[in-house]
Parts: structure tokens; sequence; C-alpha cells
């Protein structure tokens, strides 16, 4: 970290409510929301106030000795536990402080390891370097594995003195129930319309409302998505799109072959938003995702049956479960383009 993180625009007025209740304040939070708002952002910035030595209505200074070395990655009452590809997506090369990488040469891990909790024990028995709180950032929470997840439970039923967790999370139905309840919620918003495409063309994005309706109301999804791609449909769904709106049948194939490299979560997600607007489209109300591409869906859902449409999103919903299993790639994309294919076309 180079500078101090801040909250955005539309989490301040939760951040100076919540901060500015400390003689109440938990030892483990599990702050929740949607994909893409900036919750990660949120903990961070949330660490660097509790951490600061002359807080502003509850908010970090960013001149004191303790913002200071939070900005500049050294803070010693900081720890942040995150999988070994998010350290490395973050810079952890340039912060000897919390870098996780092992440096094998192996693919770094997508899940945080049991070692990463361990390893807090003896930070845990050394008295905090300021007198003041010891804060550690554990994000996503959906990364953890069966093992790790029990670790952090076991530190969480006994937990140290003037210790907080932050413990960042999508959805806590998905993670251990156990450890759900060992922890105080703080769920975050989606930000307001207006709040997110103020920001996003403040960060210099053209059609904000495109890419903001295609993540969902997200506006960090969005404007990662527009900084990767040329269009808030992917190109091999909109050429889906275009196929079963034709009617004549889709040639999986070319699909398929563009798609087998493509992390499953990612086309996965596309489909289920897409179903999501097949419904909407049946129910004749707006779309939510792909409003650009209305006239092809309408057309599909004209044609479909709304019972397999939402048996067919229902089905998809249970892919995700199995999508990073060992499956051969091309093929689980090729039968769920099939599957997906046959529930948009006329009941026979």
């Amino acid at each position: 970290m180079t500078q101090l993180p801040a909250f955005l625009p539309w989490q301040y007025d939760t951040a100076h409510a919540w901060l500015g209740a400390r003689e109440r304040f938990a030892h483990a939070w599990l702050i929740h929301g949607l994909a893409g708002i900036g919750k990660r952002q949120f903990a961070l910035a949330a660490a660097a106030s509790l951490l600061c030595e002359q807080p502003e209505r509850g908010l970090a200074c960013g001149h004191c000795t303790a913002c200071q070395w939070f900005a500049s990655g050294n803070h010693p009452d900081f720890r942040r536990i995150r999988p070994d590809a998010v350290a490395l997506e973050e810079g952890a090369g340039q912060d000897d402080a919390d870098a996780t990488a092992s440096g094998t040469g192996k693919t770094p891990s997508a899940e945080i390891r049991v070692d990463q909790l361990r390893s807090l024990s003896t930070w845990f028995n050394t008295a905090t370097h300021r007198g003041g709180w010891r804060v550690a950032a554990l994000y996503p929470a959906q990364a953890l594995n069966t093992i790790s997840a029990n670790a952090l439970l076991k530190v969480l039923e006994e937990p140290p003195e003037h210790t907080v967790f932050l413990i960042v999370a999508d959805a806590p139905d998905r993670l251990l129930p156990t450890l759900v309840s060992r922890c105080r919620r703080l769920p975050l918003p989606v930000p307001r319309r207006e709040e997110s495409t103020g920001w996003l063309e403040s960060e210099g994005l053209e059609d904000p409302e495109q890419w903001l309706a295609s993540a969902g109301g997200a506006p960090l999804l969005a404007l990662r998505n527009a900084r990767a791609a040329d269009t808030p449909c992917p190109d091999w769904l909109s050429r889906f799109l275009a196929m079963l709106a034709d009617g004549s049948g889709a040639d999986i194939g070319p699909l398929a072959d563009m798609l087998d490299k493509t992390p499953p979560e990612e086309w996965l997600d596309g489909l289920q938003r897409l179903f999501m607007d097949l419904a909407l489209a049946s129910a004749r109300v707006p779309l939510r995702y792909y409003p650009a591409h209305e006239d092809p869906i309408r057309a599909i859902a004209g044609r479909a049956s709304l019972a397999r449409l939402t048996q067919a999103g229902r089905w998809l919903a249970t892919q995700r479960r199995v999508a990073r299993h060992p499956l051969n790639a091309r093929l689980f994309v090729h039968a769920t383009l099939d599957r997906v294919a046959l529930a948009c076309r006329p009941p026979a």
C-alpha cells in the first residue's frame, strides 16, 4: 500500500455511524453485501480508522504516526489474511509486512490456508505497539476451506484482547454457520444508482448506466468489467443471444471454444444474469442486466416456456457448486450451453 485507504463516497454515512460507537465494538465483524460494491475497501479503510490515534468523527485523520505507518504498509498492529492469489494481485511483493506468496513457483493458492491463521498466534501474544487496537482484515471469507474456517472459529471462540477481526464476505450463508454466529454483522447496502453512475463518470467511464446494469448495480464490478472488456455484454453472450433469438438452433461448438479458458464462474454468472432478464421479460417488466439487448431477450422470452426458463435458471445456480471441480472444461461449457439453449426453445 502506498496511500491510506479511504471509504468510497457511498460508505461514509455507514462508516461514521459504525465507527462512532466504539465503546460497544465487537471483537469480530462480518462485513457483507453484494460483490463489487467495495466491501474490501471499506474493511481496509475501517482498519486504518480503528488504528488512527487522532480519528476525526471516527475516521482516520491521515496524518498521525499510525496513519503514516498504515499508508506505508508497515503498521505492526495490522494484519491481512487473504489467499496468495489475492495478495499477488494487490502487490504483496511490495509489502514485506503481509506478503503471503510462497515463492515456490507453484500456482498461487486461491484459498486461505490454515498456516496463515496459525502464524498469528505470536502476534496475538505481543502487546500492541501503540497501546490501542490490533486489527486483522480477512478477505474474502469464502476462500476459507474447512480446516482454516475451523481454525478461525477457534480463535474467535477465545478472542485475543484488544483485537478486532474484520471479515469480508459476499454471502454469509455460504460460510460455516458457527463462524457466522461468532461475528456481529455489518451489511453494506448497494449504492444508489445516481451515486454509482456519478462515481463511475468521475473514474472516466463512458456510458456508466449500461456497465452498471450489467454488473447488477455494483459500481466497482462495473468499473473492473469496463477496463477488461469492450462492451457490457460479453461478446460470447451477445453471439449466443443472437443464435437463440434467430430460432434456427445454436451452434454451440465455437462458443464452447471461446469459453473453455475462461473461469467457469465468469461465464456462469453471465448466463445467470441472462436468465434473470429472460424471466423479467416473460413477466413484461424492465430488464435488469442487459437492457441494450432487450429485443433479442424479449423475442426469446416470448417463445420459451417460463417454467422451463425458471428451471434452467435454478439449474445454473447448482452448477456454480461444481464449477471448480476437475472437469473437462470444454465439455462442461458445451453441456451447459446445450442445456440452456434447450430451455430457450419453444415448447414442443
